[in-house]
């Protein structure tokens, strides 16, 4: 996973001068689960499918030029390392904060699954 080589393909677009921002999102694993709990490791599993519904139908929204995303699947995770990246590239902030946030949440919500390892 490579944030900077994501945004080298964004700017490879020949249509990115329309483009007025890239917002991201860099999800990392963090120390403590949503209840608290230590956590030792996590894993996430992706499905693929959804996840390309998904970014077709936001792209077609209104100022979208590009959407990446990379998610760190099939591998243990440590407290620290990147979960996922998200890129969203559009014309102003009102359309490009709009379908980050609604991308964001559908990918958490039916595209990932995560198993997380509690310390003991």
């Amino acid at each position: 996973m490579n944030i900077s080589k994501m945004m080298d393909a964004i700017k490879q677009h020949p249509q990115f001068d329309k483009v007025g921002m890239v917002l991201c999102h860099n999800g990392i694993v963090r120390g403590t689960s949503r209840d608290g709990r230590k956590i030792k490791q996590l894993s996430v599993s992706v499905d693929h499918r959804i996840l390309d519904q998904i970014v077709s139908e936001q792209k077609k929204r209104p100022g979208i030029l590009d959407i990446r995303v990379e998610i760190a699947e099939d591998r243990d995770l440590r407290i620290g390392d990147d979960v996922m990246f998200l890129l969203v590239a559009g014309d102003i902030r009102e359309n490009v904060i709009a379908v980050l946030t609604d991308t964001l949440n559908q990918i958490k919500t039916v595209v990932t699954k995560k198993k997380e390892d509690f310390a003991d």
